[in-house]
């Protein structure tokens, strides 16, 4: 049983490190046009989430979750770490990381990838209606919390790849420890987390790569952007301009 929730913790914790391999890594860094290489470990985790969907390992993989952390675990955190990776997109300036693009082009970014991982994730879900692990309602694939987490992971990679590797794959934990949380809040299973995951990666480095309006200046003055988390009762990103 234990050792069940130990491989699906390893990987959780491990979902963007087959790419760091030595042919892969020198290509993701220097690498500013988008091939199918990128959609390799998206694909493989897509799949995997949908192969392991509805058969009796992803079950079983849950209810030793619940085991090893207790039924009664509850843990909100999950809720704001989805954005963490805002927080550096915005921050690694401030460290004097250079990042690819200025605050605009960023938030830009930022909300067509968030807007086109919402469009996937709900269509799913509603389309596939699979019951939540709590059966709380029947909107469990894929995760969302996870999606949005690996969504900005994939925007902040591709914003500092180039300055500091490790401070842009440092997203990446955040947003597995996301999809990690979800499992264990009873909320998801294994396999809507790592729908979920591929979903998130895939469209934050295609929107990054592909890099939308460009070319677009609000007024003759520097416009600064900035997307900030809403939490409360309903969970959302906001958008911040400022001439």
């Amino acid at each position: 049983m234990k050792s069940k929730v130990i491989i699906a913790i390893a990987l959780l914790l491990s979902l963007k490190g087959n790419a760091q391999q030595k042919d892969s890594i020198p290509f993701l860094i220097k690498e500013d046009k988008l091939t199918y290489k990128q959609f390799v470990i998206p694909a493989i985790l897509i799949s995997g989430g949908l192969l392991l969907k509805n058969t009796p390992m992803n079950t079983n993989l849950q209810n030793d979750f619940r085991k090893v952390l207790g039924e009664d675990f509850h843990n909100k955190i999950d809720n704001y770490i989805q954005y963490e990776a805002l927080l550096q997109i915005y921050g690694g300036r401030y460290l004097r990381l250079k990042p690819k693009n200025n605050a605009l082009q960023q938030t830009i970014n930022i909300v067509v990838s968030n807007a086109i991982m919402g469009g996937i994730v709900q269509s799913m879900k509603f389309s596939i209606k699979e019951i939540r692990p709590d059966e709380t309602d029947e909107l469990s694939f894929p995760s969302g919390h996870t999606a949005t987490a690996f969504t900005n992971a994939s925007v902040l990679f591709y914003e500092y790849k180039e300055a500091n590797i490790w401070y842009a794959s440092s997203g990446y934990l955040f947003a597995a420890a996301t999809g990690f949380l979800r499992i264990a809040n009873n909320k998801h299973y294994t396999s809507d987390v790592l729908a979920g995951a591929g979903i998130g990666t895939a469209v934050g480095l295609a929107v990054s790569y592909w890099s939308p309006f460009k070319s677009l200046t609000l007024g003759k003055n520097k416009t600064h952007a900035l997307i900030y988390p809403q939490i409360g009762t309903n969970y959302g990103i906001g958008l911040l301009l400022k001439n």
